[in-house]
């Protein structure tokens, strides 16, 4: 996506399955002065869904009514397939309450069809929509986003742990829940300020992102607690995993100096463990074990 003082020049994916409407919103488009579109046309859904596959849009601006797809129907599979990108619905002139309805299912503007060769409104269109859709992406990504470490917070780990339990029952594969409490956060933060209790969490983040993949879901879920989803195919997948952050935690503490030696206490569970999969149960289950362990550490 461009930023905001960079708008321009887009990528524009145009559905329209109709030839004359295609030519005049080619030709309103190269006339636009204060922006350069790279144009790419589809004139169905399912040609518009390989075109998203195969290059990255800015922005779509679409008809309802395609040979595959009609009405409402048309947005919600598009908002469905890229939820990140703006989407501005075409309609005819007598199509108010289908443009609205259109605003109510996520669309982020309608232009009616008469409205195209008029320069100005197809410009500002394009541009809100983009700025519009950038805010909305950005209050999402903060509201489920933990500030300190960059990681997910609590409530969009629930979110999309929920989604890898539904993937990983459709893929039969195992799933891996691994809750982690930092040890002597106390210590730290009394002996040593806050400040370096920050930089502890702020580290043992950094470390869990380099010893996980970028497919798997990090999340500082409160204080000094962290949870991982990760799919281990292995027999000893929770041994694998506890093992890879041990070391390294261990490689980090080796570099630097410090008062205190960087270390988690960790309660692994697989989502065949709780009987229906359920991700509070299993945070439950996994946060009983890392209690266990820290327990007998001390």
């Amino acid at each position: 996506m461009k930023s905001e003082n960079h708008l321009n020049a887009i990528t524009l994916l145009l559905v329209e399955d109709d030839p004359g409407d295609t030519r005049l919103i080619k030709d309103a488009l190269a006339r636009l002065r204060n922006i350069t579109v790279d144009l790419i046309c589809a004139s169905s859904l399912e040609n518009a869904f390989a075109c998203l596959d195969s290059r990255k849009s800015d922005v779509v601006i679409s008809n309802l009514d395609l040979p595959d797809s009609q009405g409402l129907e048309t947005l919600i599979k598009l908002s469905e397939k890229v939820p990140e990108i703006p989407i501005i619905v075409l309609t005819g002139d007598d199509d108010e309450e289908l443009a609205v309805g259109a605003l109510k299912s996520g669309a982020q503007d309608y232009l009616r069809k008469g409205q195209i060769n008029n320069i100005s409104i197809l410009y500002r269109s394009i541009r809100y929509s983009i700025e519009r859709n950038r805010l909305i992406q950005h209050l999402k990504s903060i509201s489920i986003t933990d500030e300190l470490t960059g990681l997910y917070n609590r409530r969009g780990f629930l979110m999309l742990a929920r989604k890898q339990l539904e993937l990983a029952a459709r893929m039969n594969k195992t799933m891996w829940l691994l809750f982690m409490d930092v040890d002597n956060m106390k210590w730290i933060n009394d002996n040593l300020g806050h400040n370096e209790g920050d930089n502890a969490l702020r580290n043992t983040a950094n470390i869990l992102q380099q010893t996980f993949r970028e497919s798997d879901i990090l999340a500082r879920i409160g204080g000094d607690e962290f949870a991982v989803i990760a799919f281990e195919e292995s027999k000893t997948g929770a041994d694998s995993m506890t093992s890879r952050i041990s070391t390294d935690m261990a490689n980090f503490n080796s570099k630097e100096n410090r008062a205190y030696q960087l270390s988690v206490s960790i309660g692994a569970v697989s989502c065949d463990t709780s009987p229906d999969c359920d991700i509070s149960m299993l945070l439950s289950m996994a946060d009983k074990l890392m209690y266990e362990q820290k327990m007998t550490r001390k």
